[in-house]
């Protein structure tokens, strides 16, 4: 397989717990920062301050949008809070990697717990509780988010409210007219994305690009790739909310997914990994974000996900988490948005 990693070039060191040069007094770390202000925001309902933790214009991308404005940060709380207005943001983990001069990046994993209450882009209120997880990558600097981008788990809402993603993502082709994405603009000027050169780090991302590119040649190809990357009993929490356990598991989760939609190019954008265990005891974990250019063309046994070949072009945006002891996958959170995919799919300007 083609390495990732042949012209690397130098990229800033992860952040230690040093101070906050440009942050304000009370905040220590990068941590302590991105939860403090998201607890602000959301439990605490201080909308409004958002415009005193994001630079304006901040570019945020998602799997289906691209948005530049902080107002439309602002319109967007709202209007999900209108549907979910006892939603939580519950903190699972903060990957950090950058510095204080470039920019640093804090991959945010959330676990939101909410009610669907209000009527808005997901349909009628339901009453439904629903859970449902994003990861946000936000690069902070001068005490602002600057440029994010975030991927959330639309598939686990649709189930919970009692549909489905491929019908989710009909509903809102149909409400925008089709599928149009612009565009992101580059991150500020002096941020270089982090792809560390740590050995675990490295071998890590290089076995999911190989899976994702191997996975045309057949499932023993993945199968092999997992058995050496992950513990016989790891767990993989994917799109939907899904579980997989144990390597046979996670292989097929991955086949599915790149068998269905074919990978012409495929990009890591950023790799950090978070060695805390002398301080915290706890494991390893990296944060990596990758985008691949896909051909929705099913292999035979690969049409259970995306059902039968469009031959359209679809664009994966994925941010995956993962935790690892002696140097093998115990855990691993995978979020790409199928609700985006089936967007592209469903489309015929895709």
């Amino acid at each position: 397989m083609t390495s990732l990693f042949e012209s690397s070039k130098p990229v800033p060191a992860v952040v230690q717990a040093a101070g906050m040069k440009g942050f304000a007094a009370e905040f220590q770390n990068l941590d302590q920062y991105i939860r403090v202000i998201t607890e602000r925001i959301w439990e605490g309902r201080r909308i409004d301050d958002i415009r005193l933790y994001y630079s304006d214009p901040c570019v945020v991308e998602t799997a289906m949008s691209v948005s530049t404005s902080i107002e439309d940060v602002i319109a967007g709380t709202r209007a999900t809070l209108a549907m979910f207005p006892d939603r939580r943001l519950l903190a699972e983990d903060v990957i950090q990697s950058g510095d204080e001069d470039g920019g640093f990046l804090s991959s945010h994993r959330i676990i939101s717990t909410m009610t669907h209450l209000g009527d808005g882009n997901f349909g009628p209120a339901t009453g439904r509780k629903i859970h449902a997880r994003t990861i946000a990558d936000c690069v902070c600097k001068n005490n602002r988010i600057v440029h994010e981008w975030l991927v959330r788990d639309h598939a686990a809402i649709a189930l919970q409210i009692g549909t489905t993603p491929k019908a989710l993502a009909q509903q809102w082709l149909n409400q925008r007219g089709g599928w149009t994405k612009p565009v992101a603009g580059p991150a500020p000027a002096g941020y270089v994305s982090h792809i560390s050169t740590d050995a675990l780090a490295v071998r890590y991302a290089q076995a999911i690009a190989d899976m994702a590119r191997g996975a045309g040649n057949g499932r023993a190809n993945v199968d092999g790739l997992a058995a050496s990357l992950y513990d016989e009993a790891a767990q993989q929490i994917g799109p939907g909310e899904s579980t997989c356990y144990g390597q046979a598991e996670i292989a097929g989760f991955w086949y599915g997914l790149f068998g269905a939609l074919q990978v012409e190019q495929f990009e890591l954008e950023h790799l950090a990994i978070q060695r805390d265990m002398p301080k915290t005891g706890r494991n390893d974990r990296i944060a990596l974000r990758f985008r691949a250019k896909t051909v929705h063309s099913p292999r035979p046994y690969c049409i259970v996900r995306y059902e039968q070949s469009s031959k359209r072009t679809v664009e994966v945006m994925g941010i995956v988490h993962a935790e690892f002891i002696h140097g093998r996958v115990v855990r691993e959170w995978v979020l790409i948005d199928d609700v985006a995919i089936w967007m592209q799919i469903l489309t015929p300007q895709a």
